[in-house]
C-alpha cells in the first residue's frame, strides 16, 4: 500500500490507544482517529474488515485477526454473504444487544447499534457460564482485557464486557451511535411501490442521520423497559425478595488480593454463617455473592425484618413498591447496613470499604425487589405494510429477564443472540413469515430451561446453529398456526375488514345508544354521585343545575382531571362550564348548550340531558375505578359496555370494555341444513344464557304476574323450610326458548362461500382475501340492507316485548304458520313448523288452566326443546321406575344404568362419551351418531348465495368471487 515505516508505528500506537481504551468514548474516540490515519471508512461495512486487517500488521492486531478469522469461517456466515443487503438495528447497547450486532455484522448485514447514554457505567459483575467464556476468548477477550476470567475467575463487571464487545464490534463495521433515544417504530408512507421509503426509526435528535435508514430487522435490546410495541409480558411471582447490591473501590493491594471471594453462599448450606451473621450484626440474610473485579462486588438478599429492626426501611407496607420507594429508605442506614455485612462476609480482612460511585455521584449502592420477573410471551414478530416487511425481536433483559442467583443473564442473553441471529439468516434466504416466526418461537420455549447442564457441551462446535448448542432440539414444536398472531399485514381484503367493522360498530353505537333507559341510567347516575359533597342526584334535570353533580361524575372516573372539594356550589356557571369543557375535550362528548344557559334557572330539557348523560353512561360503566377511589368502588362493576362502544373508546384512545356477541356473524360455509339452523339456534340460548340473564329473569317476573292477575286462584306456592319451587317451568323454559330463537332470527347475517372465494396466497401459507370492485359494492349494500331496517327491527322487538303472553303466542304462530311456498322460506322451515306448532300449544294453555300436558309421542320431529318427565323419577329409555342407586343422570333426564345404550349397536355408554338426539330422544354412541348426521346431511344440496335474516324476512342476493 506505500506504507512508510512511521506510518505503520502510527498506527500501531493508534490501535494499542484503541485497545487500552478503559471508557466509552475513549473507545470511539481512537477507533475514528485510527480510521483516518489508515484512510477507512466504517460505514463501508462490506470490506471494512478486510482493508482493516491488511493495513493493520503488529503483532497484537495479528494475534486479534486470527481469533476473527477463525470465527468468520464458520459455514453458517458464507464468508460474510449470508445477509449481504439487510439492514439491520440494534436498540440498545449492552451486552446482549452488542453480541447480536456482532454476529449479524459476520453473517454480512449492515449493523447500527444505538444507546441513549454515552458512557459505561455500571460496575455490576456477572456470572459467565463455561460457553460463554470460551465463545468471549474465541472473539479474542484476553487481548482487549489481559485478566479476563484468569485462573478459576468466572465473572467479568458488566462495564468491562460492554467495553470488549464495542471494541470487537467496532472492528466488524458496526455503527455504533451514543446519545441517541429509540421513540417508535415508523410505518411506510401509503400510495407506494416497493422501491418507496420502508420501515424507518423515530428517534431523538430527529435530525439524527439514523433517521434516515429503511430498516428490515430491528432488534429490542434495551432491557425491562422494552420500548418496542407488540410484546406482551407475562409474569412470574415468588415470594418477598429483597436484593441489595453494593460495590466498594478496589485498590488492588496485596491485602485486598489475599481475600477469598464467596461464589454463592445460601442458608440452607452454611447455616453457622448466616446465624453468626446475625447475632453479631442484627442482619439477617437469606445468601450473599462476593466477586472481586474492577471493584468489590456484593449482593445478598436481606429478609424485611431485618431491614425494619436496622432502620433501612422506615415503614412497613404490604405493596412491595411503596416498601422500597426512596422515600421509605433511610440511605445511610442502607450504606451502614451493606458495609456491616461486606465486612463480616469477608472476615473483616478489607482494609478499606468506601464506596465507589456510580453515574450519578452516588454511592454504588441499590436495593431492588426482584419478586416479580417478566418474560415476553412471544420472541419475534413480522410486520408487513404496503408491501414492506420487517422482522422485529427481542434479546436480553427484554426477552427474558435472569433470576440472579442463578447467574442466567449474561448465558441466556447470548444464546437468545445466536437464535436472532440464525433467524435473520433464515429470513434472508427467502423462509416464509409463518416458518421463521414458527421456529424462532420453539426455541425460544427451550431457553428458560436451559443450564449449565443440559446444553452441549463440546463447545468448540458452537454456532449460531441452534442445533450445535442445544441436544435433542425440536425445532418444530411450535406450529405455523400458533403463530399467526405475532405476523400483522395490511392488504386489501383487511382494510376493508377494518372499513366494515367500523361502520357496524358506528351503527350498532346508535342502537345501544337509543336503547337506555331513563330510569336506569337516573339510578347509575345516583350510584356514581354518592357521597360527595353538596350532590344530590334525584331527577335527570334539575338536579344537574349547579354543576357539582356532573364534576363529581367526571372526578368519580377520572380524579386527576378536577379538584373537586376546590368547586364552589354557588358557582354554578363555572362548574358547569368547566365539566362541559372537559367532556368536550378528554372524552368527545359535545354539549347542547353552554354553562351559562343551563345555570340562568330554566329547567333544562330532559330529553336533551338523558342523551347527554347516556354518553358518560356509555363511555364509563364497565370502568374499573382507581384503588384510591373508596366511593363504591364496585358498583360500577355491575354494567358492562356493548362493542359497540368498546370499539369507539379504541379509537379515542379509551379503556376497553368487556366483548358481547356480534350482531352481523360471517360464518364461512358450503350449506346449512334445516337441522344444523335448529342446534345453532339452540346453542345461541345457551352461549347467550350468561349474557341475557337478568333479561330472563325479568320476563319470568313478567310471566308469573301475567299469570296472577288472570287467574288470582293461581299462587306461586313456597314451602319454607324446603328450596322446592312450583311454578310451571316448561312453559317458562318453552317460552324463554322460544324468545331466545326469535331474536337470533332478528339479528342473523348467514354468508355462504363457496370454496373459490378463499385461495393460497403468494407466500404459500397466508390466506389472501381477493375482492373485485362489484363484490365490494355488493357486500357494502347488505350492510346498507342492515342498516336501514335495523332501526325498525329494534322497535319491533320492543313491542313484542311490551305483549302479553297470548299476544306473543298469537303473533309467533301468526309468524310462522303461513304457506312455505318460496326457497328461501324452506332454509328455515322445519324451524318454523316447530315454532308455529309450540306458540299454537303456547295459546291452548293459555286460554286453558296454564298447566302444559305431558308431551305426546308424536310430538313434532323438529321441537327445539325435550319434554321432561311430569313426576317422579323415571328412566326416560323404558319409562320405569328407576331409583337413585342405579340411575345415571344425562341430558336432564336419568336412565337406568343398563338402558345407557346406543340405540344402533347396543354398546353400553359411558357419561361424556354419549350423543344425544333431541329430535327423538335417542342416545348413540359418537361413531353411529356421526354417520347418522352425514347420512341425513349428505342428501342436502345448496347452492352458495347470500342470505340475510332480518325483521322476519329473508333476502337473497347474488354473490360472484
Amino acid at each position: 500500500m506505500g506504507e512508510t515505516e512511521e506510518e505503520k508505528d502510527q498506527a500501531g500506537k493508534l490501535f494499542e490507544n484503541f485497545i487500552q481504551a478503559s471508557t466509552c468514548k475513549g473507545t470511539l474516540q481512537s477507533f475514528n482517529l485510527l480510521c483516518r490515519l489508515l484512510d477507512l471508512d466504517p460505514q463501508d461495512h462490506e470490506t471494512f474488515y478486510c482493508s482493516l486487517k491488511t493495513r493493520l500488521t503488529s503483532w497484537r492486531a495479528k494475534a486479534l485477526w486470527t481469533k476473527l478469522d477463525k470465527r468468520t469461517c464458520h459455514k453458517e456466515y458464507k464468508k460474510g454473504q449470508a445477509c449481504v443487503g439487510t439492514k439491520c438495528l440494534i436498540i440498545g447497547g449492552g451486552p446482549c444487544g452488542l453480541r447480536t450486532a456482532i454476529e449479524l455484522a459476520l453473517l454480512g448485514a449492515k449493523v447500527v447499534v444505538i444507546e441513549k447514554r454515552d458512557t459505561f457505567s455500571r460496575n455490576n459483575v456477572l456470572h459467565l457460564w463455561p460457553y460463554t467464556i470460551h465463545d468471549l476468548k474465541g472473539l479474542g477477550a484476553k487481548k482487549f482485557y489481559g485478566k479476563f476470567c484468569a485462573g478459576a475467575i468466572d465473572h467479568i463487571s458488566i462495564r468491562q464486557l460492554q467495553l470488549m464487545l464495542l471494541k470487537i464490534a467496532l472492528l466488524v463495521a458496526v455503527e455504533f451511535h451514543v446519545n441517541v433515544e429509540f421513540v417508535k417504530l415508523l410505518e411506510p408512507p401509503e400510495n407506494q411501490e416497493n422501491d418507496g421509503p420502508g420501515w424507518r426509526a423515530e428517534i431523538r435528535p430527529a435530525d439524527h442521520p439514523v433517521a434516515n435508514i429503511d430498516f428490515d430487522v430491528v432488534v429490542g435490546a434495551d432491557g425491562r423497559r422494552n420500548t418496542l410495541e407488540g410484546f406482551k409480558r407475562k409474569e412470574f411471582r415468588g415470594k418477598l425478595a429483597i436484593a441489595i447490591t453494593a460495590n466498594f473501590v478496589n485498590r488492588n493491594t496485596t491485602a485486598e488480593a489475599k481475600v477469598e471471594e464467596i461464589s454463592g453462599v445460601a442458608f440452607i448450606f452454611n447455616q453457622k454463617f448466616f446465624l453468626d451473621l446475625k447475632e453479631e450484626t442484627g442482619i439477617d440474610l437469606e445468601n450473599i455473592v462476593y466477586y472481586k473485579d474492577n471493584t468489590h462486588y456484593f449482593v445478598m438478599t436481606a429478609k424485611k425484618q431485618s431491614l425494619l429492626d436496622k432502620g433501612v426501611i422506615i415503614h412497613d407496607y404490604i405493596d412491595t413498591e411503596m416498601l422500597l420507594s426512596s422515600e421509605n429508605v433511610n440511605q445511610e442506614a442502607l450504606l451502614g447496613y451493606a458495609r456491616e455485612a461486606a465486612d463480616f462476609g469477608t472476615n473483616y480482612q478489607l482494609p478499606t470499604l468506601d464506596f465507589a460511585i456510580n453515574a450519578c455521584g452516588q454511592p454504588d449502592v441499590a436495593m431492588f425487589d426482584f419478586t416479580s420477573m417478566y418474560a415476553s410471551e412471544n420472541a419475534a414478530l413480522v410486520r408487513e405494510r404496503f408491501g414492506h416487511q420487517l422482522l422485529v425481536a427481542l434479546v436480553g433483559d427484554s426477552l427474558l429477564e435472569p433470576f440472579w442467583p442463578m447467574g442466567t443473564g449474561c448465558a441466556r442473553g447470548f444464546l437468545a443472540a445466536f437464535d436472532s441471529a440464525w433467524m435473520v439468516k433464515r429470513w434472508t434466504e427467502g423462509r416464509t413469515p409463518l416458518e421463521v416466526l414458527a421456529e424462532r418461537e420453539s426455541l425460544y420455549r427451550i431457553l428458560p430451561q436451559t443450564t449449565t447442564e443440559n446444553i452441549g457441551k463440546n463447545f468448540e462446535q458452537y454456532t449460531i446453529d441452534p442445533g450445535t448448542r442445544y441436544p435433542n432440539l425440536i425445532s418444530t414444536c411450535v406450529r405455523q398456526n400458533q403463530v399467526r398472531k405475532t405476523f400483522s399485514r395490511i392488504t386489501f381484503a383487511s382494510l376493508f375488514h377494518t372499513i366494515f367493522t367500523l361502520l357496524n360498530t358506528l351503527f350498532l353505537s346508535v342502537c345501544v345508544e337509543s336503547e337506555i333507559r331513563p330510569g336506569k341510567l337516573l339510578t347509575w347516575c345516583q350510584k356514581q354521585t354518592e357521597g360527595y359533597r353538596n350532590v344530590s342526584v334525584t331527577d335527570l334535570t334539575t338536579s344537574w343545575q349547579s354543576g357539582l353533580a356532573l364534576c363529581a361524575l367526571i372526578h368519580r372516573f377520572r380524579s386527576h382531571l378536577i379538584e373537586f372539594d376546590s368547586l364552589n356550589e354557588e358557582d354554578s356557571a363555572n362548574n358547569l362550564q368547566l365539566a362541559c369543557d372537559l367532556a368536550e375535550r378528554e372524552f368527545g362528548i359535545r354539549p347542547f348548550t353552554t354553562g351559562v344557559e343551563m345555570a340562568a334557572g330554566q329547567e333544562p330539557d330532559k330529553t336533551r340531558m338523558v342523551t347527554y348523560l347516556s354518553k358518560f353512561y356509555e363511555l364509563f360503566r364497565g370502568t374499573p375505578l382507581s384503588i384510591s377511589d373508596s366511593r363504591g368502588a364496585d358498583e360500577n362493576s355491575e354494567d358492562y359496555p356493548s362493542k359497540a362502544v368498546r370499539s369507539m373508546n379504541k379509537v379515542l384512545n379509551l379503556v376497553p370494555r368487556k366483548r358481547v356477541p356480534k350482531v352481523i356473524t360471517l360464518l364461512s360455509q358450503r350449506c346449512l341444513s334445516a337441522t344444523n339452523f335448529s342446534s345453532q339456534s339452540a346453542s345461541c340460548v345457551g352461549e347467550g344464557r350468561g349474557v341475557k340473564e337478568n333479561k330472563v329473569r325479568s320476563m319470568a317476573s313478567q310471566l308469573l304476574s301475567k299469570f296472577e292477575e288472570s287467574n288470582p286462584s293461581f299462587t306461586l306456592r313456597r314451602q319454607v323450610r324446603t328450596t322446592k319451587i312450583c311454578p310451571p317451568f316448561p312453559l317458562l323454559r318453552t317460552l324463554s326458548v322460544l324468545d331466545s330463537v326469535l331474536h337470533s332470527l332478528y339479528s342473523t347475517v348467514v354468508c355462504y362461500y363457496s370454496d373459490p372465494f378463499i385461495r393460497q396466497g403468494v407466500c404459500g401459507t397466508v390466506l389472501r382475501v381477493q375482492l373485485s370492485l362489484s363484490d365490494a359494492c355488493s357486500l357494502s349494500l347488505c350492510l346498507m340492507v342492515c342498516v336501514l331496517q335495523k332501526k325498525a327491527q329494534t322497535q319491533n322487538a320492543r313491542e313484542f316485548h311490551n305483549k302479553s303472553i297470548k299476544e306473543k303466542a298469537v303473533h309467533l304462530r301468526a309468524l310462522f304458520s303461513g304457506d312455505v311456498t318460496s326457497t328461501s322460506q324452506r332454509t328455515v322451515g322445519k324451524v318454523s313448523l316447530a315454532i308455529a306448532a309450540r306458540a299454537e300449544t303456547l295459546v291452548t294453555l293459555y286460554e286453558t288452566d296454564h298447566r302444559p300436558k305431558a308431551s305426546s309421542p308424536c310430538s313434532p320431529p323438529g321441537s327445539l326443546r325435550r319434554e321432561f318427565p311430569g313426576s317422579g323419577d323415571q328412566c326416560h329409555s323404558c319409562q320405569k321406575r328407576v331409583y337413585v342407586v342405579e340411575r345415571i343422570s344425562a341430558e336432564g333426564l336419568y336412565f337406568h344404568r343398563e338402558c345407557f345404550r346406543c340405540d344402533t349397536c347396543g354398546s353400553i355408554l359411558r357419561q361424556g362419551g354419549h350423543a344425544f338426539d333431541s329430535e327423538q330422544g335417542k342416545l348413540y354412541c359418537k361413531l353411529h351418531f356421526t354417520q347418522r348426521k352425514n347420512g341425513m346431511n349428505h342428501r342436502r344440496t345448496f347452492n352458495s348465495h347470500l342470505v340475510i335474516v332480518l325483521d322476519h324476512s329473508i333476502i337473497h342476493l347474488p354473490f360472484s368471487f
